[in-house]
């Protein structure tokens, strides 16, 4: 007969839990809650059964992201343990609802105690830059949802320069991916906006942008957030917390973006418009030179006539006081001094005349 082996207790429950951990390294459970309470702050206990059976789950406040009820359907991940105790447990690292009713549940709690705390608050939301030149996009590359966007964006403008960070976008492991995302984009400050896309899915696949510590990061960016998640009917936490939400990727690509033929359309109109009102100017400006051209010319001609006429004044005058015109209306222009015995030359309008002064006498005045 084979001995079999022999343990202390705490031996026992060594070898026990390693045991586990080598057979159950990570373990999925779906069921039921029930018993949860919180300890302290710290610690969080509940049970998860179905119709026949129950295991008692046990984890830290920090890892619970969303607030649980009795009742509700979820999902734990983590590894069965044997206590010091000699009790089982189950050490929980992540919980997500499952099933509409549970899924809306968990939404709706979660939803309350955010926006109880403003996070949702409009307020704080930022307006988008209206020519983005640098974009974080956080997704899966590999989902139609990307694909859709990053063939709208350069269709609509392009030239944009994007930093990718591949990530996964659902499941449990989707929220930190996203989250350490981004913390990177918002620690480099190299890009204007942060974009997380996701494209069409069921409300479980959907389930990781209801996620809390997710939420918070997005709310706490200091670099805006669109987020472009599912269809036009859905509405996550992600949504509400970001800056701006757009109905799906394809949409989020075009709230980004200017379309540049609409643009070039645009630009064009103006053009025209531009044009006609300079061709008017032009043509009010022609008529008003113009118009000043024929005020000058007129004022010109005017003083023209006046210098004319004044000119033909002064040479009738100067024509007047011309000698020779004396000369020849029949007077006469005497030289040299008058006295009696003096020879005077005497000027007339055909001959010069020397002439002896034999009488003087004072000439009769008649004005």
């Amino acid at each position: 007969m084979n001995e079999l082996p022999k343990f202390t207790p705490s031996d026992f429950i060594v070898a026990t839990n390693q045991t586990l951990e080598y057979s159950y390294n990570g373990v999925l459970i779906e069921g039921e809650v029930a018993s949860f309470k919180v300890n302290q702050g710290k610690w969080v206990f509940f049970d998860i059964k179905d119709e026949e059976s129950s295991v008692n789950c046990f984890m830290s406040v920090y890892q619970l992201r969303m607030l649980l009820e009795d009742g509700m359907k979820v999902v734990v991940r983590g590894t069965p343990r044997l206590t010091k105790w000699g009790k089982f447990s189950f050490t929980v690292s992540a919980v997500q609802p499952v099933g509409e009713g549970s899924l809306k549940k968990a939404f709706e709690l979660l939803k309350k105690k955010l926006d109880d705390e403003g996070l949702f608050d409009k307020k704080r939301k930022r307006e988008l830059p209206k020519y983005l030149a640098r974009l974080g996009v956080i997704s899966s590359t590999q989902a139609a949802g990307y694909a859709d966007f990053i063939k709208i964006i350069n269709a609509r403008w392009g030239g944009i320069k994007m930093q990718v960070a591949h990530t996964q976008v659902q499941g449990m492991d989707a929220p930190d991916q996203i989250i350490r995302a981004l913390n990177y984009f918002n620690e480099r400050g190299e890009v204007e906006v942060i974009a997380i896309l996701r494209g069409g899915g069921s409300a479980d696949d959907l389930a990781c942008f209801n996620d809390e510590a997710l939420v918070r990061a997005i709310a706490a960016s200091k670099i805006p957030v669109i987020t472009g998640i599912g269809h036009e009917v859905d509405e996550s936490l992600c949504d509400l917390a970001a800056d701006v939400k757009a109905s799906t990727p394809s949409n989020a690509a075009e709230m980004l973006t200017p379309d540049k033929n609409n643009l070039k359309v645009t630009i064009d109109t103006k053009i025209d418009s531009v044009n006609k009102i300079i061709f008017s100017e032009v043509e009010v400006r022609k008529k008003n030179v113009k118009e000043k051209l024929n005020q000058v010319a007129k004022i010109i001609g005017v003083k023209v006539a006046n210098y004319n006429e004044r000119i033909t004044i002064n040479i009738k005058t100067l024509s007047a006081l011309n000698p020779e015109m004396v000369l020849k209306q029949g007077y006469a222009i005497l030289k040299g001094e008058v006295l009696l015995g003096n020879v005077v030359k005497i000027t007339t309008f055909d001959k010069e005349i020397n002439a002896e002064i034999k009488e003087i006498y004072e000439r009769e005045k008649n004005y």
